[in-house]
């Protein structure tokens, strides 16, 4: 269907020392044992496991179908150690194709559905991807025309697709010769080797393409069963997964892959504007859903203005970014649910807020470690350690975290240290109990004369004002100074503004000067204020639901162009 392939290779990543690794096997962290074995025999056969826009799955459907896919992907070709790359919107053919990948032992390389021509080609030549695997089309984007191209431009053997497969392997047909040759050979065994890779995430970055991050199948079950426990799913959870369901978030922390493990029901919406997802959860009874901040925003915005039934609820989890304390406590107060703050990264290290903790804890930090044997250091920019309680930079490892980027030799060697920890890119605090407080990325600082500024920071200053529900600081050239600082604000329209509240008294009034009194009145430093204002009705975002920094500096330098 496509060119021959290149012969892809599973050694093309760092694992962990011997020591560590068999330290992680004897406390019983890491059990051998393939990701598939998520949907064990245990499993009530005929529960719900999966809904999606258009159909459902119990336990034992799922079951059933992924083995007669992975028996049909093996009749075509697919092998043990194959990358193959992996793009759905959230629809039920990703969980299917998903768990044939593990069954096989091949490796998905997991593609967000916002990605295109130039990720895929990227994607397909880093892992040397032997096949490529997704929807003919969603959000009026034809991925076949996408199949086309990448396979013009990479060594892809193989396309399947779910729908019409137009010229491409039919994913229905290659699960229906599954199903026969199941029956006239003996079934494929899923092989346990959990020092395999189970699968390859992708990087947050915004600047450059996304690094390969691997994951095995030892590390990232274990990363699976304790986010379960943390986040409180249990059999009877609905977990409603709106942001894409590759993503590591909402795939693991505990994601659809942790509601999975602890039998709950998944559903998978495309949607992810309110008036279309919060039905959703009166009608499913959704208990727990994940958000990015400015989805969570959205969502508050609208149930302010509109009745709706979100009783069911029982667990916001927020990540992906900062929440600033301002969001948190509306989230509380109009979902009338727990609140769970999630700050990780795909490369490994998840820390959560407990269930039990209280105000002080999920209003104000991002959660502590996941694990007991996770190890965090806040560091100097030489590397030695800061007081507690001063911003630094993080560094971990531990039994989840990558000891290395795939097939990146010469990254790694600047990613992470001689002795094994991973250099997050994040400044953060830690707080007497140990909790993380997010400060901003080590990158994310407006230099202005030397004087350093956290985006972060000023940030969560800016939506302290009743009059602005959301704010990003970016940094914006000077000939002088070197950087000044730009905050782009999306108004509050819903909020009613108390009479002359600290100089703004009107949504037409957010203005620089406006502004900067206001911050001066709360005893915000003179070198933080904002040297300009942007006022915007959205953000942009990248494929991974974050704000965009990078658009909203070449935003900025549009306008400063045109002025």
């Amino acid at each position: 269907m496509c060119k021959q392939a290149v012969s892809s290779s599973s050694n093309l990543f760092t694992p962990w020392p011997e020591a560590e690794a068999n330290r992680y096997r004897t406390l019983g962290l890491w059990l051998n044992k393939n990701m598939f074995h998520i949907l064990s025999d245990s499993r009530v056969a005929d529960k719900l496991a999966v809904i999606d826009d258009n159909k459902q799955l119990t336990y034992g459907q799922l079951k059933t179908n992924s083995l007669a896919l992975a028996q049909g992907l093996y009749q075509l070709g697919i092998r043990t150690g194959d990358n193959v790359v992996l793009q759905f919107p959230n629809r039920i053919e990703f969980v299917e194709t998903l768990f044939a990948l593990f069954a096989l032992g091949a490796v998905p390389v997991m593609a967000l559905p916002a990605h295109r021509e130039q990720e895929l080609k990227h994607f397909c030549t880093e892992s040397q991807a032997v096949a490529y695997i997704c929807a003919d089309h969603a959000g009026g984007f034809d991925y076949r025309a996408l199949a086309r191209n990448v396979c013009a431009l990479t060594q892809l053997k193989h396309v399947f697709v779910a729908g019409d497969g137009q010229e491409f392997y039919s994913l229905d047909d290659v699960k229906r010769a599954g199903e026969l040759g199941a029956k006239s050979k003996a079934s494929l065994p899923v092989v346990d080797n959990g020092q395999s890779l189970a699968l390859l995430q992708l990087s947050g970055g915004t600047t450059n393409l996304p690094k390969l991050i691997p994951r095995t199948h030892d590390d990232y079950f274990y990363s699976v069963r304790e986010s379960a426990a943390v986040t409180g799913l249990t059999n009877e959870s609905v977990y409603l997964c709106v942001l894409p369901a590759a993503h590591n978030f909402t795939l693991s922390s505990a994601g659809v892959l942790g509601a999975l493990y602890a039998g709950a029901t998944v559903i998978l919406s495309e949607q992810v504007a309110p008036d279309r997802v919060l039905p959703i959860i009166a009608k499913q009874r959704v208990t727990t859903v994940a958000l990015v901040p400015p989805l969570a925003n959205a969502w508050l915005q609208f149930a302010q203005k509109n009745r709706v039934d979100t009783n069911s609820l029982q667990v916001v989890q927020v990540g992906g970014a900062k929440l600033t304390s301002v969001l948190a406590k509306q989230i509380v107060a109009i979902f009338n649910c727990k609140l769970q703050q999630v700050f990780g990264m795909a490369e490994g290290l998840v820390n959560y807020t407990r269930l039990h903790d209280g105000p002080d804890k999920t209003l104000f930090t991002q959660g502590c470690p996941l694990s007991s044997e996770d190890e965090i250091k806040v560091v100097a920019n030489d590397d030695t350690p800061v007081v507690n309680g001063e911003v630094g930079h993080l560094l971990t490892r531990g039994p989840y975290t990558i000891r290395g980027y795939y097939n990146a030799s010469e990254h790694n060697a600047t990613a992470f240290t001689p002795d094994g920890f991973y250099r997050t890119g994040d400044l953060v605090r830690l707080t007497e109990e140990g909790y993380v407080v997010v400060e901003g990325r080590a990158k994310d600082q407006i230099n202005r004369g030397g004087e350093k500024i956290s985006a972060a920071e000023l940030e969560e200053l800016l939506v302290g004002h009743p009059g602005i529900s959301d704010a990003a600081v970016v940094a914006m050239k000077d000939s002088v100074l070197g950087e000044k600082t730009c905050a782009f604000v999306i108004k509050n329209k819903q909020q009613a503004y108390p009479q002359g509240v600290n100089a703004i008294s009107n949504q037409q009034a957010i203005t620089l000067p406006a502004l900067r009194r206001y911050l001066r009145e709360i005893g915000v430093a003179e070198y933080k204020l904002p040297d300009r204002v942007v006022c915007v009705e959205v953000f942009p975002t990248t494929k991974f639901g974050k704000v965009s920094k990078k658009a909203l500096r070449e935003t900025l330098e549009n306008i400063q162009q045109l002025a």
